[in-house]
Parts: C-alpha cells; structure tokens; sequence
C-alpha cells in the first residue's frame, strides 16, 4: 500500500468526514460528496496504477448484484423510475473500494472516526434541545408529524435513523481504542440510546435495543454479572423516559392502533408479488403498480393494493419489487457478504467490526417495519457500515496489505 502526500490525504480525509453533514444537508449533497470521493478515488488510482483488488472475490459479489439491478431496470414495469437509481448503485461500490483503501493510510479512520463523534453529538444535543423545547436549535419543529423530532433534518422524521447509524460504529470504535475507559463509552451509550428513543422512531429504536444487547453480550472485557446490569440499567432509563414523556402514547397505544395497518401494507406486498412472481414490478416501482387509479385486485378488501411508495417492510419490498428471481440473487449475496461472517466475528474482539456487523445484520430482521431499502438515505447508511465491516477487517479488507 502507497501512502499519500499530506495535500491528498487531507484532500480525501475531508470528504470522508463530512459525509455525516452531507447527509443531513439532503440527498442531493450526500450524492455530491459520494461522488467526489469515487471520482477522486478513481484517478488516485489510475495514477497509482493499483488495481490488483480488483481480483477479490468480494468485488464479484457486488458487481452481480449491480448487473442485476441494471437488468432489473428493463424488465420494471417504467423502466424510467429506477433506471437512474440502479445503474447509480455504482457509485455505492466505488464508495465500499474506498473506504478500504483509506484504512490504510496512517491515523486516516481515528481521525475520519472523532470528527464523526463530534457531529453526531451536535445531533443528539439538538435532538435533545428540540425534545424539551419543541424546536431545534435553527427553530425547525416535527408539529406536522404529531411533534416528533424532525431536527437538522426540517422536514422528515428521520433523525433517529441517522443516529443510530453511527451508534455501533462509534461505539466499537471507542471500545477498541478506549478500553481502559470503558465506563465513559457505558454513559455515552446510554445518551446515544435515549436520544434515539425520544425521536419517537419506534423500529429504529427496538433495532438500537436490540443491537446494544448483542453488542454487550459480544463484548468480552467485562462479565456477565456487569453486563446484565449494565442492560438492566439501559432498559430502566428508556423506560423512565417513555413512560414519563408525550412518547408514552406512541410506544402503547399507536403501536396496537397502526398495527393493523402496516399488516394491510404488508398485504398488499405480498399482493403485488403474487401477481408479479418471478420478477416483481420492478426497482422503486412499487408506488407505480400501487397507485393507478381505480385500481383493484378483488372486492376483497383484503385483496386491494394500498397505494404508497413502498411496503415498508424489507421481505415484502424484495419480494414485491423483485420476484422470487431478484430477491434469492439479493438475499443469496448478503448472505455472502454478511450474514456468512457472524461466527466469526463473534468469536474476535474487533468490536469496530461487531458493531458495523449487528447494524447490517438488523436490517434484514422480518416483520418490523423498515424504510426504502434502496432509498439513497438507507442504502448510504447500509453503504457506510458494509463498508466499514470489510474495512476494519484485514482478512476481508480488499485492498490486502502484500
């Protein structure tokens, strides 16, 4: 591996710690910077003649499942609502290349890791500020969402996502380089953990539950008489502050209530699939099969398709947007690519690559309710952890060290 002069590492260094800010600005500057970062890359390594990588068996993987999705593009239903979007998965790719590059190159992560902490605090803190005062700190309110907390983010509620994004990564991190320290990084989950929660996402914050627990149970430095207090500790806190706040009425009473109506999502999900079995109706075009007018399978109520952009739960979006065909590619190369790396990495202490693991194999939980996964929000924040999985690990990380 070549090191770089001080000009292009700081170069790349900015852009890989802006990427947080990016995406809070909007997609349309997360798009800018990713962009950047590959096109930059690229010539970096055309200049440095370095593509033996590219024989990883690894690069394999992720080229299948963009020749598929270019190919799911002409065999959609309008092939124009998603050819953009699949034959843009490139630039996720080119993104996984570099983020195992730079792990190379010397302080590059510790440094790209601490400016992430910095910002992420600065969102938790205004997530705070906005729980308690009603607005952010640049006067931005969620009243449109029944005062849920909008944050940077103005106007959509997904800040708990954003959060929770960088919660196991940052975590794992500090718990690698900061091991004598433990207890600070204890205090530190649980403000990441209640942020969460008070932002009234209530599938992102079982799935931050969910991995904090499987995170401490991996967590080999302490015992198992300190982590069941710890997460004893953690569940007292969250529930104190759920149960004490206006978020009591959406962690109870709107779960039963909307419950049977993610079931009627989830329904016409599988509807869509069931007439449109082997290849699904295409990338994104779930809205476009779902919302012509007058549209109706049967005088079933059961049977009627609810017009919206997706069935917000991941099997059923594969399945709907896919087919039988598309969601066994797909299913078959995350396995490969994670789910087969479980044993392990729960068998090491890299608690870096534990984190980013927990966080990509949670995604693929059934039955809760998941945003877009091919969204350019969710797929950069499944990008960034794929990435930083092979990254931190020298036996996956593709650009070996010789």
């Amino acid at each position: 591996m070549m090191y770089l002069n001080k000009y292009t590492y700081n170069y790349f260094l900015f852009l890989f710690a802006i990427i947080p800010i990016t995406i809070i600005m909007g997609s349309a500057v997360s798009l800018i910077n990713i962009l950047l970062i590959d096109l930059s890359f690229i010539i970096l390594l055309v200049y440095k003649k370095n593509f033996f990588f590219l024989k990883n068996k690894t690069i394999n993987y992720l080229f299948i499942l963009y020749v598929y999705l270019v190919f799911n593009s002409f065999i959609s239903i309008d092939y124009s609502e998603n050819i953009l979007r699949n034959l843009g998965f490139l630039r996720i790719i080119i993104l996984f290349f570099a983020f195992n590059y730079f792990y190379h190159q010397k302080f590059f992560f510790d440094k790209m890791f601490k400016s992430w902490l910095i910002i992420i605090l600065i969102v938790i803190f205004d997530v705070f500020v906005e729980f308690f005062y009603g607005k952010n700190i640049l006067g931005y309110s969620g009243a449109q969402y029944n005062n849920r907390i909008v944050s940077f983010f103005e106007d959509e509620p997904i800040v708990g996502g954003f959060i929770y994004c960088f919660f196991l990564i940052l975590i794992g991190f500090l718990t690698n380089e900061r091991k004598k320290h433990k207890h600070y990084i204890f205090l530190l989950i649980t403000i990441f953990l209640v942020s969460i929660f008070i932002t009234g996402e209530r599938s992102v914050s079982l799935k931050a539950l969910f991995g904090i627990v499987i995170f401490f149970l991996l967590y080999k430095e302490i015992d198992l008489k300190k982590k069941i207090s710890f997460i004893s500790l953690i569940f007292f806190i969250i529930l104190i502050s759920v149960l004490n706040s206006s978020l009591k009425d959406r962690f109870t009473n709107q779960v039963v209530e909307q419950k049977s109506f993610y079931f009627e999502l989830y329904q016409s999900g599988f509807q869509v699939f069931k007439n449109n079995k082997i290849f699904g109706v295409g990338n994104k075009n779930y809205r476009i099969e779902t919302c012509k007018q007058n549209e109706v399978i049967s005088t079933n109520n059961k049977d009627r398709y609810i017009c919206t952009t997706h069935p917000h739960q991941i099997y059923f979006e594969l399945l709907s947007e896919h087919g039988v065909i598309g969601s066994i590619v797909i299913l078959l190369i995350f396995y490969k690519l994670i789910i087969s790396k479980i044993i392990k990495t729960s068998l090491e202490k890299n608690y870096l690559k534990v984190g980013s693991l927990i966080y990509l194999t949670l995604e693929f939980l059934p039955i809760i309710p998941s945003g877009a996964f091919f969204s350019s929000f969710n797929l950069t924040l499944f990008a960034i952890n794929l990435s930083i999985l092979y990254a931190s690990d020298k036996s996956l990380n593709v650009f070996k060290l010789k």
